[in-house]
């Protein structure tokens, strides 16, 4: 079984009751979350594909889902997380026999980085942490059941004994209900993220696979009628967000690359199931480094573990993160290191000096509530280290108020300034 990492210790701030407003990218709006059972919000997080570690892009998703977490509970909700492993996928097997090496045996060495990452980062850990592999049986059952529904068919495999199968998006006309995307706009991306648009036997050309007939040197299920194989990618999310938090839930996140066709193709397997998804989706943005989007498949990556085990304070790493509004594309540089080791410093230096803030942690409650608008919560911070804000001139505050500042940024942010 999968193991999580341990949380940081949480000591949440008197609860605000003001909601998050967040941003959905089916709407285009920021509007407050308001969740389907009062008192609680459910969030699933995209997990990884653990063919290689977390790099500063992986970082990004995660701190953003992070700080989502924090701030819903800082409204008084209780919050329940699930994240998935995509354990069963063409690029770990691929890498896998590039290199040698179980497939197995891969994905549990680079879940293990994964993992010492985020606890480096201090980001709190889901209830639920499921591999795809874990997650199988219950998989089987809703890869049947959609076939029972009418909206799997079949489609001839020249390298399998059996046929592959998709699920027929033409049957409840959920295509593009996430994204808005045009059809030349899902064509400009579709192949390069796991589509297989020019499939022959395909009845539309963004019919997702569902079932991947049994290959030799990949890893198999009987899956009754359909033959023994493996799940498609987008069902896994369905079936262990389904599993963990209900259908429908209140918020899918993940990277901005996963709009389409994962997101938009999650919704449309959990409509073929009669259910709905998500109420809100939202998204991080993508982070550069020379001048091109991070991805293993351009090799120009900047890992977390490697900053960590070179001595760089991870508080370091989440100053850098925090820097940028989440939704932002950005590009890494060293410069963004120096200037949030320096920030870290003067905050640690404020810290030590103590005192009773109470309008600077409205303030940053306030940033955090509107869409986790950290730049500007950055602003609140370093008016506060440097003085400006010592004196708390923007309103008179209850004197009951919260006003320890290292206190507010360790529960809302995530960073440890003693």
């Amino acid at each position: 079984m999968v193991r999580s990492w341990t949380s940081p210790s949480l000591s949440p701030l008197p609860a605000s009751g003001l909601p998050l407003r967040l941003h959905d990218t089916r709407t285009g709006r920021v509007a407050p979350v308001t969740p389907l059972t009062p008192g609680t919000a459910r969030l699933y997080v995209c997990g990884i594909t653990p063919y290689d570690a977390t790099h500063l892009g992986h970082a990004n998703t995660y701190h953003a889902a992070d700080l989502m977490h924090r701030a819903l509970r800082d409204t008084g909700l209780e919050v329940e997380v699930a994240q998935n492993i995509t354990d069963v996928d063409d690029p770990l097997f691929e890498r896998a026999r590039r290199d040698g090496i179980d497939w197995e045996e891969l994905a549990t060495s680079q879940v293990e980085l994964f993992t010492e990452d985020m606890a480096a980062l201090r980001i709190i850990a889901p209830q639920t942490y499921r591999s795809v592999s874990e997650a199988i049986d219950s998989i089987i059952s809703v890869v049947q059941k959609l076939h029972q529904r009418g909206r799997a068919y079949p489609v001839q495999a020249a390298d399998a004994a059996g046929p592959d199968w998709y699920l027929d998006l033409g049957m409840d006309g959920a295509l593009g209900d996430v994204s808005g995307y045009s059809e030349q706009q899902m064509m400009e991306v579709f192949a390069e993220r796991g589509g297989d648009p020019e499939r022959e036997g395909k009845r539309g050309v963004f019919d997702p696979l569902l079932w991947s007939a049994e290959r030799e040197g990949e890893p198999a299920w009987d899956a009754g009628a359909l033959g023994r194989g493996r799940p498609g990618w987008h069902v896994e999310c369905v079936c262990i967000a389904g599993d963990a938090l209900g259908l429908p839930f209140d918020i899918q996140t993940g990277g901005s690359d996963l709009i389409f066709p994962h997101h938009d193709l999650s919704a449309a397997h959990a409509v073929g199931l009669g259910r709905g998804f998500a109420t809100v989706y939202n998204h991080a943005g993508m982070v550069a480094h020379e001048g091109e989007k991070m991805s293993k498949s351009l090799g120009n990556l900047v890992f977390v573990h490697r900053l960590v085990r070179d001595g760089l304070d991870p508080m370091i790493i989440r100053l850098v993160l925090m820097a940028h509004h989440y939704r932002a594309d950005w590009e890494w540089s060293e410069a963004e290191l120096d200037r949030a080791a320096e920030r870290l410093r003067a905050y640690r230096s404020a810290a030590a000096r103590g005192g009773h803030h109470p309008a600077t942690v409205e303030a940053l409650r306030a940033a955090l509530r509107q869409d986790l608008d950290t730049p500007a919560a950055l602003e609140t911070l370093d008016a506060w280290a440097s003085g400006r804000g010592g004196q708390d001139p923007v309103r008179t505050p209850d004197a009951a108020a919260p006003g320890d500042v290292a206190a507010a940024v360790d529960a809302l942010f995530g960073i440890d300034l003693s």
